[in-house]
């Protein structure tokens, strides 16, 4: 088989990154080693930058978030026992959408299917090969058989423990990281929402979110310990814990129900660079993860969709390399500021091991200066709602 860009992984940013190409004439095959249903199985982030679903639009997938989606216009800080509002719009111009990524990946799996494009699933034994030289390979076992694909270009989309970025020699790639002493124990439920926008609370047992699918279907979380397990949080007791972490208006306020879904997620910041080697080059989580607080996995996995697909349609259509090779300055650049702004938003609502009595007046401090400084707010309020491409 033979195509111009080869695409291993088939979550949001290798469906959207096919999508884009194919709005340029770019042909792409997708290798995913799942199945459809178990990628969309798959619980993850429903907040998407304005950036995210103009993105969707240009490529024809974006009717069903406009229709289904909430737009937020704002979000509420939770601390000492009140909630403040940061206003979004007004500062930036710009709003948030409530979507779940699940809801995204259907979307463009759908596209992808209207426009006959190619997506294997089931691959197994997915290896990029010679992506060091002029003509790279990518090599799967799809029902028993070996298959060898070329192609121009390989993108690796395939996540944080996919085969692109650990097929690349080590002393070829820099890795940051830190991981978060604690995790988000989160919960889906057929409930209505406690506030219609997401509230962010600091509280000394820890951090909680309140969240939302849509104004019929809640999502919270609370902090918690690493090694705790979900068989040790039924119900009730995760009720009670949001409650003691709310403000007294939402614990009375809030809604409860049965879980309809239930994990521990841990926390961690990453970045592998450079994004390019060779002619593979690298996308959303198999370059980065962030911690969910400032809500931007989803969201860079889409930009860097967004430059990659720019720089092949200027390889193909305007004969220029200048796209490709910038793509992994460009790109970082915008990475290690959402990376920022995360940790940034994280450090601020947590409680740490080492937090201390100083520790939580830092962090109140903190709060009560972004809640009460016009500039603190806009500048917040610009790196949520997503910064430009």
């Amino acid at each position: 088989m033979r195509t111009k860009i080869a695409i291993i992984g088939a979550g949001p940013a290798g469906l959207l990154l096919g999508q884009l190409l194919h709005t340029c004439g770019i042909d792409n095959v997708i290798l995913e080693r799942h199945t459809p249903d178990y990628v969309l199985g798959r619980i993850r982030a429903g907040l998407l930058e304005g950036g995210t679903v103009a993105l969707l639009d240009e490529v024809g997938a974006g009717e069903r978030a406009h229709r289904e989606g909430l737009v937020h216009e704002g979000i509420e800080l939770a601390f000492g026992g009140e909630r403040h509002r940061i206003d979004l719009h007004r500062p930036s111009g710009k709003t948030v959408m409530i979507y779940g990524q699940t809801e995204v990946t259907l979307d463009l799996m759908n596209a992808r299917r209207a426009a006959g494009l190619t997506s294997i699933y089931e691959a197994e034994h997915v290896k990029p090969i010679d992506f060091d030289t002029d003509h790279p390979r990518v090599s799967y076992v799809k029902d028993g058989i070996t298959h060898e694909m070329t192609c121009d270009f390989i993108a690796g989309c395939d996540g944080f423990h996919g085969v692109s970025r650990a097929s690349v020699e080590p002393t070829a790639i820099a890795t940051y990281e830190r991981i978060y002493p604690f995790g988000w124990l989160g919960i889906l439920s057929e409930t209505p929402p406690v506030s219609h926008e997401l509230i962010y609370s600091n509280h000394a047992r820890g951090f909680a979110l309140c969240t939302m699918r849509s104004t019929k279907r809640s999502r919270y979380y609370v902090q918690c310990p690493l090694e705790d397990h979900v068989d040790q949080w039924p119900d009730d007791r995760f009720w009670d814990e949001l409650k003691r972490r709310l403000d007294q208006k939402a614990a009375d306020e809030l809604i409860i129900g049965p879980s309809i879904e239930k994990s521990i997620a841990p926390l961690r910041s990453f970045v592998a660079e450079p994004m390019r080697f060779g002619r593979m080059f690298l996308a959303g989580d198999a370059a980065h993860i962030v911690p969910p607080t400032g809500a931007k996995g989803l969201n860079l996995a889409a930009s860097d969709a967004h430059y990659l697909a720019q720089a092949f349609r200027e390889y193909y259509d305007e004969k220029s390399t200048a796209g490709i090779d910038a793509y992994s300055a460009k790109a970082l650049s915008r990475v290690w500021k959402a990376v920022r702004f995360s940790w940034w938003m994280t450090s601020m609502l947590h409680q740490f091991p080492d937090t201390g009595t100083f520790g939580a007046r830092i962090q109140l401090a903190e709060l009560d200066y972004v809640v009460n400084s016009a500039a603190a707010a806009a500048s917040l309020a610009e790196n949520y709602v997503g910064l430009p491409y």
